[in-house]
């Protein structure tokens, strides 16, 4: 049974960081595409960043030059750095799982998902 487990959420203050980490299990995940969406309150989820079973990154404007997405396929975990947050990154964290469709963003690709993880950013 594949599963997808998010942590590292939190409140944090405008201009802090967050590490967020995307822990899988079930199945090997190294040739996947890994990638992290979110959703704030009212609006539709969202790409943030996504990277392939080479290293390879794709990121959403918004947070390039911010957030690194990163993964340890030894460890079976993916990683999200969040810089220089603001209160425009508050939302739920997901990240998702891709058998094929290297560095895609759009959600319908993607096979697994996790349950979330909320992320609030105070001024």
């Amino acid at each position: 049974q594949a599963q997808l487990v998010e942590s590292g959420g939190g409140l944090v203050q405008a201009g802090g960081s967050l590490r967020l980490s995307c822990a899988a299990s079930g199945r090997a995940f190294g040739f996947y595409t890994m990638a992290w969406f979110r959703q704030a309150s009212g609006k539709e989820r969202e790409f943030v960043a996504a990277i392939s079973w080479n290293s390879g990154t794709r990121y959403a404007d918004s947070v390039k030059g911010r957030f690194t997405i990163s993964r340890d396929n030894a460890k079976n975990t993916v990683f999200l750095q969040m810089n220089s947050l603001s209160p425009e990154d508050a939302a739920v964290y997901y990240c998702a799982a891709a058998s094929r469709g290297a560095l895609t963003t759009t959600r319908n690709a993607y096979d697994y998902w996790g349950q979330g993880t909320q992320v609030t950013v105070s001024s």
